[in-house]
C-alpha cells in the first residue's frame, strides 16, 4: 500500500535541502505541464499535473469554497512512479502547498538576495507568512523580521515571542528591509516602486489570478525581474499579465526562471524581483524530496 505523508513528515525535511532539490529538479528535462479549472460560482476545482522525466509524474487538486467557515482550501496530491506509472505515495495538501511555496521563493532568494541580508520584511501575516519566516530564517539565521499586516493585530499576534516586530508604515518598513517578501491577498499593489532601495531583493508571492497584483509598474521597472516559470506566470498572474498587456514591461524585462538558474545573479547595488508563480511541476519536484527524506529516515 502506498504511504500517506502527512505533517508529521516536518521533522525529517530541510528548507535548505528543499531549494537543493528544486535546484536539481530544473537540470532534468524539462516538465510538461497541465492545469484544469472547473467553476461552480463561488467555489472552484483546480487541478495541476506535471511530469518530469527521470523523476515522475504528479497530480495536485485544490478545492477552493471561499463561503466554508472553516479552510477555504483543500485537496488531495497524487505521487506516481516514472518506472512504472504506480502510485508512489499521496501526500497532504497543506504540507505540500506549505513547502513548495515557500521553499520556491528561498530558491530565489539564495540566489538573489545579499548574503548580508539582516532586515526581512514580511507583507501579510496568515498561513503563508508563517511559512516563510521558518524558511527565510533557515538560510539567513542572523536576520530580524518585521511584518505588517492590514490588519495590525494580526501582526501583533504573528510578531507575539518571536525575533520579529510588528509594523504599521508599510513604506518605512520597505525602506528599512534588506529582503521584501509578500504574500498577500491584494488585487492593487500594496508595494510602490519609489519606496525601493538599491540592493533589496523583493519577493512577490500573492498574486495568483489575472486580476492580481502587489507590486506596481515602477517596482517592475526598477528592478531585475526573475520568475520560477515564464510558462505559469507570463500569461496567467496579474503581476506580470497586467503590465506586459500595458507595455509598461516587455517580456524580455524579465531576464530568466528556474531552468537558467545559472543567470539568477545580481551585484551590491541591484534591486531584485522574484514573481513565485507555482506550478505542478514544483509541487512534484518538492514531493519527491518530501517521500525521499521520508524513506531516508527509515
Amino acid at each position: 500500500m502506498p504511504p500517506f505523508i502527512d505533517a508529521s513528515a516536518e521533522r525529517h525535511l530541510d528548507w535548505i535541502a528543499l531549494t537543493d532539490a528544486l535546484a536539481a529538479g530544473h537540470s532534468l528535462p524539462r516538465a510538461e505541464i497541465g492545469d484544469t479549472f472547473l467553476y461552480r460560482d463561488p467555489d472552484t476545482l483546480l487541478s495541476r499535473a506535471a511530469w518530469i522525466d527521470g523523476l515522475g509524474s504528479l497530480v495536485k487538486t485544490a478545492t477552493i469554497f471561499p463561503e466554508n467557515v472553516g479552510p477555504t482550501i483543500n485537496g488531495a496530491v497524487s505521487l506516481f512512479s516514472d518506472t512504472d506509472g504506480t502510485l508512489a505515495a499521496m501526500l497532504d495538501f497543506h504540507l505540500l502547498t506549505k513547502w513548495k511555496t515557500a521553499g520556491d521563493s528561498l530558491l530565489a532568494a539564495r540566489r538573489l538576495a545579499r548574503r548580508d541580508a539582516r532586515t526581512i520584511l514580511i507583507v501579510g501575516s496568515g498561513t503563508v507568512a508563517a511559512s516563510l519566516r521558518a524558511a527565510y530564517g533557515a538560510a539567513f539565521p542572523e536576520a530580524r523580521f518585521l511584518v505588517w499586516s492590514r490588519a495590525t493585530e494580526n501582526a501583533r499576534a504573528f510578531a507575539d515571542g518571536r525575533n520579529c516586530e510588528a509594523v504599521t508604515d508599510l513604506a518605512g518598513a520597505v525602506g528599512a528591509a534588506d529582503i521584501v517578501t509578500c504574500a498577500t491577498m491584494a488585487t492593487e499593489p500594496v508595494i510602490e516602486g519609489e519606496w525601493l532601495k538599491p540592493g533589496q531583493h523583493l519577493d512577490l508571492i500573492g498574486a495568483y489570478r489575472p486580476d492580481m497584483r502587489e507590486a506596481d509598474d515602477a517596482a517592475l521597472r526598477r528592478g531585475r525581474i526573475f520568475v520560477d516559470s515564464r510558462e505559469t506566470t507570463f500569461d496567467h498572474i496579474g503581476e506580470l499579465k497586467i503590465p506586459l498587456s500595458t507595455g509598461a514591461i516587455d517580456r524580455d524585462d524579465v531576464i530568466a526562471d528556474f531552468y537558467d538558474l545559472d543567470r539568477f545573479d545580481r551585484s551590491d547595488d541591484d534591486i531584485t524581483v522574484f514573481k513565485n508563480g507555482g506550478g505542478a511541476h514544483l509541487d512534484l519536484i518538492c514531493a519527491r524530496y518530501i517521500l525521499d527524506a521520508v524513506e531516508g529516515a527509515k
